[in-house]
């Protein structure tokens, strides 16, 4: 199937050598990190290594930026929707999954990690991520918001924006690794390795993504956290679900979702929000935005449709779980594609993410043998590698994308999208292990047999999700 898969890509490569090579929009009208601040350095600009090497004429200098009140209105509203992904629909779909003896513990995770993530974003997360020129993470000028004023701007929005933008994408990624080793974790845990992994991993891939970094500079097109969000989070998960190992009873007992209702819901929030994270990740309201928006209605729809088609192929029946399942893993293949591939790439990488990641949650979890509680490789690890490697065949013009930067082939951009996805797996994967490893000889990873017996809600908050 790989080798297939590898021919395609030789083939439609094959077009695209000798065709004319098609100018990339301007990073601010694009990807997130590509907006260049008042006060950021060059390197967060797609276009300042040209600027930094060549002193152009008075005449064709860019002009200053300009607050926009509508792309600043915009900004605020797609902020709040990736809030309302994470706090409440991450936190539902995760809590509908998971037995009623640890609904709450799931929740909290979500909730607390959010909160954590957050402050830590605006303490050294943002300066990191997107000052300095390094090409793996950037310095600490802003350490604690230094600098970033009521008057500073990040292309056309106040500073603040941005980062209160950016700080919902660091809570989101960390809060999606929890659903891989739910149901068995200590929570103390929890948040010893999540400040570990965000530090090392999360910070350092935005800036080499989106904040002037070495992947950025090769050109890797990710427009709204293809690598940096789900890979990132998937191949954490992973690391997590084999360390902590299996919960009790894993294969033996039947770990069904106590409130499919709950996960329903919490896809539903995650699609409505999931505007704001891919729409908004155009930086502006402008056509890049709307273009986004309509990819994240199409993949969805399209993935959710292909999920239940197999499912009722291969086990009879469509199920709601694999509605809502589905539905996500066509927002997770989108994302990095969502500003640069055109509608029918989108219905392609949402049909394709659709069966995939269908096939990543029952034949390959097998195979890998781990117990991912929710899915979250099998979802957004192999969504996320899916879709980013696909984003670099669909950008092309020829296919109804946005095209490619001057001088940049279907074959090259898709190289460059493979060594993206190898970077930020093995990245991930080594701050994983250390970041786990750490915690565990700190207090320990995993609650004892009684306390996973009894559930982490009485075990590790006291109190009880339900009262019969």
């Amino acid at each position: 199937m790989m080798k297939r898969f590898l021919t395609l890509l030789a083939l439609l490569g094959m077009l695209a050598v000798g065709s004319p090579a098609f100018a990339q929009e301007a990073p601010a009208d694009t990807a997130p990190a590509a907006t260049e601040t008042a006060q950021t350095a060059p390197s967060a600009s797609a276009e300042a290594p040209a600027a930094a090497n060549t002193e152009a004429p008075p005449a064709e200098a860019e002009a200053p930026p300009t607050l926009d009140s509508g792309d600043t209105a915009w900004m605020l509203t797609s902020t709040m929707l990736v809030i309302l992904m994470t706090i409440p629909g991450l936190a539902l779909f995760y809590g509908g999954l998971a037995r009623a003896k640890n609904m709450l513990s799931v929740l909290m995770h979500v909730f607390v990690i959010f909160c954590l993530m957050t402050l830590l974003w605006c303490i050294y997360g943002y300066s990191l991520a997107f000052s300095g020129e390094g090409s793996v993470v950037g310095n600490l000028d802003k350490l604690f918001l230094a600098g970033v004023t009521t008057e500073s701007l990040n292309g056309s929005m106040p500073e603040y924006v941005w980062v209160a933008f950016q700080s919902t994408f660091a809570a989101i990624t960390t809060a999606l690794i929890v659903g891989s080793f739910a149901e068995r974790i200590k929570f103390s845990a929890v948040l010893i390795f999540a400040i570990l992994w965000y530090t090392f991993s999360y910070v350092p891939m935005a800036h080499i993504v989106w904040g002037g970094g070495f992947l950025g500079a090769d050109g890797a097109l990710d427009f709204a956290g293809g690598t940096v969000v789900h890979i990132n989070a998937g191949i954490a998960g992973l690391v997590g679900a084999y360390l902590l190992g299996k919960r009790i009873g894993f294969g033996k007992e039947a770990f069904r979702p106590h409130s499919l209702t709950l996960t329903m819901v919490g896809a539903s929030l995650l699609w409505v929000g999931w505007f704001g994270f891919n729409a908004g990740s155009a930086a502006a309201a402008n056509g890049v935005a709307g273009l986004a928006f309509v990819n994240t209605i199409l993949a969805t729809a399209v993935a959710t449709l292909a999920w239940i088609s197999g499912e009722a192929i291969f086990k009879g029946k469509p199920s709601s779980l694999g509605a809502a399942s589905g539905a996500v893993a066509g927002l997770v293949a989108i994302t990095p594609a969502a500003g640069f591939v055109g509608p029918v790439g989108s219905i392609i990488i949402g049909g394709a993410a659709g069966f995939v990641c269908l096939w990543g949650v029952n034949g390959l979890k097998k195979l890998l043998g781990a117990d991912d509680a929710f899915d979250v490789f099998g979802v957004h690890g192999v969504g996320g590698i899916l879709g980013a490697i696909l984003t670099g065949v669909f950008a092309a013009t020829e296919l109804g994308g946005q095209g490619y930067g001057e001088g940049v082939t279907l074959v090259s951009q898709v190289i460059v999208q493979v060594k993206s996805v190898l970077v930020t797996i093995v990245w991930s994967g080594v701050v994983a292990f250390v970041s786990y490893k750490i915690a565990d000889v700190l207090v320990g990873l995993r609650v004892t047999e009684e306390q996973e017996r009894e559930g982490l809600d009485i075990a590790s908050h006291g109190e009880s999700a339900y009262h019969y």
